[in-house]
């Protein structure tokens, strides 16, 4: 009997990298759809601290999704993360993730910012707001997101497209709270209302009030962060002559949404896994996320950045994210009969 010396090579090459104490067994693979720059440095600074390397792979969350799906048990995947908190929802009822046994996310996030069976957990959150001109807009103008379909906002209001998931999720709370019929007629008043089709990220929008071409815009807070610490001048420039409005703080508050993740259903790592939730949750790293991301911490107590305190605080709308994943795809169906792009 021969043998085939490639095979015996490889089998012993494979059986190596499986033995306790390789370094392969201190990685984590992390499937995410997030694409901040600062998050490799979070990564660097919990392989400094634990020894365990983070891999990444990304791409836009449905795709990881069925990737996960289709991938079943062979899976490279330990951990799921998402920047909308209907994706997570989805991704649960998926069935491609289980239950975290990390003491941080269990003591310290309750829901709804956690899964109530600890599926997944925030990690940050965000708020949709209306930035305004400071020039062309007095604050005492504004009042609710339903407000901005109104006739005095005509050709003033200036968002992005609708095939946007910050836009969705917005547009799901607005079903839940007034109803599908009111929905549509909001997003076709909002539409009616734009100084121009709906074109570009958050930061055009931003840019464009600042411009002129619009007096108010709706966004994520973060991407004002940005534009206040950009490079260039003109970003800046940009961010200073806009100023942010907190809407619905009468009513239900500003509509939040968050960046998560899950443990995957087929991980063999879920204690390391746990171990860099713990890592994300802790009081450290939410500052850290705050100053540099310009994101919302989770965890109670965690101060805000200085930038955030500008801002000012803010009623946040009490939002269960299971409704922005069952909504979701009605909501698609509202932006697409109110002819908004």
């Amino acid at each position: 009997m021969r043998f085939n010396p490639l095979i015996i090579i490889t089998a012993l090459y494979a059986a190596a990298f499986s033995l306790p104490g390789h370094s392969q067994d201190k990685e984590l693979t992390l499937y995410t759809q997030r694409h901040y720059a600062f998050d490799e440095e979070v990564h660097a600074k919990f392989f400094e601290k634990t020894g365990i390397k983070v891999n990444v792979v990304k791409a836009a969350a449905d795709e990881l999704i069925v990737r996960l799906q289709e991938e079943g048990e062979n899976t490279p995947a330990d951990l799921f993360m998402a920047t909308d908190g209907g994706t997570l929802h989805r991704a649960h009822q998926a069935g491609i993730l289980q239950p975290m046994t990390s003491k941080v996310a269990l003591e310290k996030v309750q829901p709804p910012l956690r899964e109530k069976g600890s599926h997944w957990v925030a990690m940050t959150k965000r708020a949709r707001v209306i930035v305004h001109s400071k020039d062309r807009v007095d604050p005492s103008e504004l009042s609710t997101y339903e407000a901005l379909a109104d006739k005095a906002w005509r050709g003033r209001v200036i968002v992005r497209s609708s095939t946007n998931s910050y836009n969705q999720a917005l547009l799901t709370t607005v079903i839940d709270a007034d109803g599908r019929e009111k929905a549509l007629k909001w997003a076709a008043g909002v539409r009616k209302n734009m100084a121009r089709p709906p074109q570009g990220s958050d930061r055009d929008q931003i840019r464009a009030v600042a411009a002129g071409l619009a007096d108010v815009a709706i966004v994520n807070t973060y991407y004002l962060g940005i534009l206040e610490t950009a490079e260039e001048q003109k970003d800046r420039d940009a961010a200073a002559a806009v100023k942010v409005f907190f809407p619905n703080q009468d009513g239900r508050g500003a509509h939040i949404n968050i960046s998560g993740l899950g443990v995957v259903k087929a991980s063999s790592k879920v204690g390391l896994a746990n171990q860099f939730i713990d890592f994300l949750l802790s009081d450290e790293v939410q500052a850290l996320y705050s100053k540099n991301t310009f994101e919302y911490p989770v965890v109670e107590g965690v101060p805000l950045s200085k930038r955030q305190k500008v801002w000012g605080e803010f009623k946040a709308d009490d939002v269960n994210f299971s409704v922005l994943g069952d909504l979701n795809a009605e909501a698609i169906k509202v932006f697409n009969e109110a002819g908004w792009e």
